[in-house]
């Protein structure tokens, strides 16, 4: 009998022991300076819209916890008020969760498939602890604008909020590490890879074919007057606006500008910044001239490298889930749940 129970705590504590080893096997080490529990947020809007310069010192002059309004919005967490040389800037700090929360709802419709809201959760949570990791000496870790990932307060939500506890603490990983998960409104039918927008490439970031045909962006045109392209641009006298060259993926790489006196070779990524990221929604473009305006016709939303959301609503609605979406958009990336969290 003795001999029968010794076996048995033998038995359990093997079995508790080998459980341990393989919840150990499926986490990736975060350093507490690089995850914990918090994010810092600088608040970007249309009363404080830039960012501080390299070196720029600041200076912590106040602060307000648990819930503040700023410009009508309500946060939560700790709002920090900075002060440097070119103005005041806002920090939050908030919880990563609730962050997540938080930028799920600014970035994906309320009322979207429950897996592709947990697609968005991983892909948000995963940006923000691979930003948090590399600017962890910083004031702030991200911003609230699509610098990074939209974030406009808290906006409590029961169908966003469950998506994100049960994908809670989940990341996309590449041998161990948190990836640079970007992602994007609309590819307009086919990703971009990321060299042709940031210049540098990621192994699990490749150009895939996805549909996206229910995005309001999958098709738009745009009446620009030339005179308007010539205050953005800071030039006058446009004669003839050409394209160069393209991606590898159709998309416009570079443009030609003649003036009357000048000619400008200008990257397109470039010309939407200029011109405005709404004005000009994505790189994938045709341009006609019709008198003193060019009329842009393209497709899709964003720079295009890494996941679309109108494609993974559209996986989701065909039964794909969360796990499989993601997968599709960031090949050979595993989830992996961050320590201490």
């Amino acid at each position: 009998m003795r001999s029968c129970f010794l076996q048995k705590i033998i038995r359990s504590i093997l079995f508790v022991f080998i459980s341990l080893s393989l919840l150990c096997l499926n986490q990736v080490f975060c350093p507490d300076a690089a995850f914990a529990d918090r994010i810092r947020v600088l608040i970007i809007d249309q009363n404080h819209p830039s960012i501080p310069g390299k070196d720029e010192q600041l200076e912590k002059i106040g602060y307000k916890t648990k819930d503040a309004l700023l410009n009508r919005i309500h946060y939560t967490g700790e709002i920090e008020v900075w002060k440097g040389q070119n103005g005041l800037y806002f920090i939050n700090e908030i919880p990563l969760e609730e962050y997540v929360k938080d930028v799920v709802i600014a970035e994906v419709g309320k009322s979207w498939e429950m897996e592709a809201i947990k697609a968005q959760a991983v892909v948000a949570r995963t940006y923000a602890v691979y930003h948090k990791k590399a600017k962890e000496n910083s004031y702030y870790h991200l911003t609230s604008s699509v610098l990074h990932q939209a974030y406009k307060g808290n906006s409590p939500n029961a169908r966003i909020a469950y998506a994100v506890e049960k994908t809670s603490g989940e990341i996309l990983t590449f041998n161990g590490k948190p990836i640079e998960a970007l992602y994007h409104s609309t590819c307009g039918g086919k990703t971009e890879v990321p060299e042709n927008v940031f210049g540098k490439s990621y192994p699990y970031l490749r150009s895939v074919e996805s549909s996206c045909e229910s995005s309001p962006y999958w098709a738009w045109e745009r009446n620009i007057p030339l005179s308007e392209i010539e205050k953005g641009l800071n030039i006058s006298g446009i004669k003839e606006i050409g394209i160069i060259s393209y991606t590898s993926t159709g998309r416009i790489k570079e443009l030609e500008i003649n003036t009357e006196s000048e000619q400008i070779t200008l990257g397109s990524n470039e010309l939407r910044r200029l011109l405005g990221w709404q004005r000009v929604p994505s790189t994938n473009f045709s341009m006609i001239r019709d008198g003193d305006s060019i009329i842009f016709k393209g497709k899709g939303h964003g720079h295009g490298v890494g996941l679309c959301q109108w494609s993974t609503l559209q996986m989701a609605k065909k039964g794909k889930n969360y796990r499989e979406i993601l997968s599709f958009f960031y090949p050979g990336t595993e989830i992996q749940l961050c320590k201490g969290h």
